[in-house]
């Protein structure tokens, strides 16, 4: 999960592009902490600034707006924010990516492929491009900027761009939102055909050029808010738009819909509770969760069990918002009696089991009044490995007995099944529910008791927190159920395992991934770890 971004401002003539997306990327930092960069075209030229960190590290070279345009001149531009669930966490797989051929073409990806073993044997045999990483988001910019060479046309036009992109949703399958930019020529968007991830659009007066308009991409609708774009718009299922120089709109639908299925994820944990997705809120979600939740409670535990509720207390910050309503319902005291540091951030991409308790240690730490004597119920939004909830449980904090649940992440059957397709950064066998019960997961974190969300009602929760009429009828849940949209190839987890597990051969990294050169008859090492003196440049 990725955050993307585009900007065209309607006077060609500006230079502040960067300046708005530099914004954009504060609003944006929860969906990827990992890298962030920023690319944009001035003169005919591309100006690009990424590495790996957050924002504010990546571009704190810059002392002020003045150096930031100094810098990063354009009139357009992309921006991205990485969260790593493919390829490694090398700076060189920061984005936004580039190819000069053809035309100068820069993309930044939100998505995965499943199908990238094919996409690099295509590229490579039929194709003829090199890829230099193990990010199937170069992939998908390899397959688009192919599919424009083979036009053969000296300059491109907006027909030429979505003809394009007929063959990426041809040949690239999973879920992705994307925002690129044609050197010189203006930014696009387009989103999968089921329309899993999200991508919006808006539009503000241009501040430079009476009557011009400039136009915005996001992933999230509170960037476009706080940047003052208003008219905000959904892209659809398998739909593109393309602002062209001087600020042209053009929307195509480029394959038929085959779904309107965003990913439940972004509602119970990703997006910000103030932004609004396809039309629904997220903040109204995580109350409607809250109180289905309330509801299964007195379901599950009945009314004397409530009644021995003391105080609810959520682990912040996304299941804030639940666990008020939660509270509310239930008649229950609500406190937010653990403390977060604002500096810390996710702890299950941190590497090492040992790194990621002493992370948890360092992001909450409770208030030990408010659970003293007390019969307490935590109210998480998701248990992925059980790292958090077991150091809340271990501790005990004096508390007189505690009860774990969560307002989502239905235990599925088998247990096995689940499998968490938006964090992909982990490997099945440590996910916190794989071959344990309901009650084993309760053990293992030291909570008397977990309940959990039904699927059902989590999926209920949002389509009933649409704003006016809507046309979102279904989510993707496989990250819970592991049934998904796009249907994952044998081996695909593994995979992406391997590629994010720190394994070494004779003791070096080598960021590219590409075939290279080899002598007839002799096996391609398939594997990216090799020493320098054995690898052998494409001639």
């Amino acid at each position: 999960m990725c955050g993307v971004a585009a900007v065209l401002l309607g006077d060609p003539r500006a230079s502040t592009a960067a300046v708005d997306l530099y914004e954009s990327l504060f609003y944006l930092q929860h969906r990827g902490q990992d890298a962030a960069g920023i690319s944009v075209c001035h003169g005919g030229r591309v100006y690009q600034c990424k590495s790996n960190g957050m924002a504010q590290k990546v571009f704190s070279h810059f002392a002020d707006g003045n150096a930031l345009i100094k810098n990063l001149p354009g009139w357009c531009g992309i921006a991205h924010l990485r969260y790593p669930t493919a390829g490694t966490s090398s700076a060189s797989e920061a984005q936004p990516f580039y190819i000069n051929s053809p035309y100068g073409v820069s993309m930044s990806v939100n998505g995965n492929l499943i199908n990238s073993d094919y996409l690099r044997k295509f590229l490579d045999t039929e194709a003829r491009r090199h890829v230099n990483s193990d990010s199937d988001s170069e992939l998908l910019l390899n397959v688009f900027a192919n599919s424009l060479h083979e036009l053969g046309k000296p300059r491109v036009n907006k027909d030429d761009i979505f003809t394009a992109l007929r063959d990426v949703y041809a040949k690239c399958i999973g879920a992705f939102a994307c925002t690129a930019m044609i050197t010189g020529f203006g930014v696009l968007g387009f989103r999968d055909a089921n329309g899993i991830r999200p991508l919006c659009l808006g539009s503000r007066p241009s501040q430079t050029l009476e009557g011009a308009k400039d136009y915005f991409l996001a992933s999230e609708s509170i960037a476009l808010r706080q940047l003052g774009f208003t008219d905000i718009v959904d892209l659809l299922p398998g739909q593109a738009v393309f602002i062209e120089k001087g600020g042209v709109v053009h929307f195509r639908q480029i394959v038929e819909r085959r779904s309107y299925t965003p990913d439940v994820f972004e509602f119970v944990y990703f997006s910000r509770p103030d932004s609004v997705i396809d039309g629904i809120s997220v903040h109204r979600s995580r109350q409607n969760m809250g109180a289905k939740l309330a509801a299964k409670l007195r379901e599950t535990l009945g009314e004397e069990g409530i009644r021995g509720i003391d105080v609810v207390i959520p682990v912040p910050e996304t299941s804030n918002t639940a666990a008020a309503t939660l509270a509310s319902c239930l008649g229950v005291e609500f406190s937010s009696a653990f403390v977060k540091n604002r500096y810390i951030y996710r702890t299950f991409i941190l590497p090492g089991q040992e790194a990621r308790k002493k992370g948890i240690r360092r992001k909450l730490s409770p208030i030990e009044s408010e659970f003293k004597g007390k019969s307490v119920c935590i109210v998480d939004d998701s248990i992925v490995r059980g790292n958090t909830s077991r150091e809340i449980g271990g501790r005990g904090h004096s508390c007189h007995r505690g009860l774990m649940l969560t307002n989502n992440k239905k235990p599925a059957y088998p247990p096995l099944r689940i499998i968490l397709h938006t964090l992909l950064t982990l490997g099945i066998t440590e996910l916190v529910a794989y071959g344990r019960t309901t009650q084993e997961i309760a053990e293992h974190i030291h909570a008397d008791a977990v309940v959990f969300q039904d699927l059902d009602d989590l999926t209920a929760a949002c389509i009933e927190a649409a704003e006016g009429e809507n046309d979102v009828g279904d989510f993707e849940v496989g990250v819970f159920s592991g049934n998904y949209i796009t249907e994952v190839p044998e081996g695909y987890f593994e995979h992406l395992s391997n590629l994010r597990g720190n394994k070494e051969k004779n003791g070096m990294l080598v960021a590219s991934a590409g075939p290279v050169n080899v002598a007839a008859g002799q096996q391609e090492d398939p594997v990216s770890f090799v020493r320098p003196e054995y690898s052998e440049d494409v001639k």
